[in-house]
């Protein structure tokens, strides 16, 4: 198994920003984020972004970027099809420079995939990997650390089970107690500038992970209010979710004062 990486240096802890666009990526950079998460479709917990993201996210220099690899939102049993272009995305991600792939894989019985995991671990080396929330979807929290130690993966992201990381306190305490040096135990899921400060008095962790979206009008003057390109349960069309230096600055600000 490898050393557990510091991807970035010492900074203290790490912040790891989930956006969705270049913007984003350069609004977590100037704020003083050490990393992003980059996805498309955060409505649906992130899926893999295009091959045109990746590549333009990757031009902003100064910042890591991992890049989530799941083929569709739902579930985290995939077929072979998905599986497929698991694997291809991967390389994709890897060619374009990315620092890190963002991946997560179980079985039907809940545990961690790990002969699918172990390959796609394999196909993303050197690069760093995480597992992601579906961790908060293994039936044993414990045996599913174990498992992704044994497989050198450096870090998984969690709400310990739980709706947000606030109630999941007592999990991702216990997990960073159990992982010691082997792997990082990244809290993700409802972090914000006023929860921030206990989450890290509470658990200590190295890493946290949040997203920190506005609402923003978008520029169109003229509108056909009546008409909507999603399905029935849709946010509003002409407005926009962007990521916010401002909430970013403010979580970290939290962390230090």
């Amino acid at each position: 198994m490898p050393a557990v990486r510091r991807d970035l240096g010492s900074f203290g802890v790490i912040y790891e920003i989930c956006v969705d666009s270049v913007a984003g990526v350069r609004a977590a950079k100037d704020a003083g984020a050490q990393r992003v998460e980059l996805c498309a479709n955060l409505l649906e917990g992130g899926t893999t972004p295009s091959l045109g993201l990746i590549r333009a996210a990757r031009k902003v220099a100064g910042i890591g970027i991992h890049v989530i690899i799941r083929p569709r939102g739902g579930d985290f049993l995939f077929n072979d099809d998905e599986y497929a272009v698991m694997l291809t995305d991967i390389a994709a991600a890897k060619a374009e420079g990315a620092d890190g792939v963002v991946i997560g894989l179980l079985t039907a019985e809940g545990d961690i995939d790990a002969d699918r995991s172990a390959r796609l671990i394999a196909a993303a080396r050197p690069l760093s990997v995480t597992f992601h929330r579906a961790f908060d979807m293994a039936r044993d929290p414990f045996a599913a650390l174990e498992t992704l130690i044994r497989l050198g993966v450096e870090r998984i992201l969690t709400s310990g089970q739980e709706a947000s990381v606030l109630e999941g306190l007592p999990l991702i305490s216990e997990l960073i107690r159990r992982a010691g040096e082997r792997i990082i135990i990244m809290p993700g899921g409802g972090i914000t500038s006023r929860n921030v400060a206990r989450i890290i008095a509470a658990a200590h962790p190295q890493e946290v992970h949040f997203a920190a979206l506005t609402a923003e009008a978008g520029g169109m003057q003229f509108r056909r209010g009546h008409v909507f390109m999603g399905g029935e349960l849709r946010p509003p069309e002409f407005d926009r979710l962007v990521t916010s230096g401002g909430i970013i600055a403010q979580v970290i600000k939290n962390t230090k004062d």
